[in-house]
């Protein structure tokens, strides 16, 4: 059973085909799950010091959370990254592209003024839906 459903109304443009939708629309009957923002350390606490180490992680954070309530990365509807360098775009949409290539949820990219802590380089929030059971 399908429980979003993507809205396009206009074509996703290169290099985000594939990687977000404009809209998606959650149908009735669906758990929703709001994941706080994730950060790049791995659980047991170690920090890559480089964007792609840390994005990496945080997006299997992201996924731990999603599979402790019986869901799936495939189940993203909303994705909001959090960047504190500009710079780091490019390898945002390259690791967007290899861990949520065809998913397409919707996604929102704010550069920030600085993290919580100030060695932490992205942070990621989310929200999934599932059908009911």
């Amino acid at each position: 059973m399908t429980i979003s459903v993507r809205h396009d109304p206009f074509p996703v443009q290169e290099p985000y085909h594939g990687i977000y939708a404009h809209g998606v629309e959650t149908l009735e009957a669906a758990r929703l799950l709001h994941i706080s923002g994730q950060v790049g350390a791995a659980p047991g606490g170690a920090l890559p010091t480089d964007f792609d180490g840390q994005c990496r992680n945080a997006l299997l954070n992201v996924q731990r959370v999603l599979s402790s309530a019986d869901m799936e990365i495939s189940d993203l509807v909303k994705v909001t990254f959090f960047l504190v360098r500009p710079d780091d775009m490019d390898d945002l949409v390259a690791v967007r592209k290899a861990m949520l290539d065809g998913v397409r949820p919707a996604v929102t990219t704010v550069f920030v003024a600085g993290l919580v802590n100030p060695d932490w380089l992205v942070e990621i929030e989310a929200v999934a839906a599932r059908p009911s059971a």
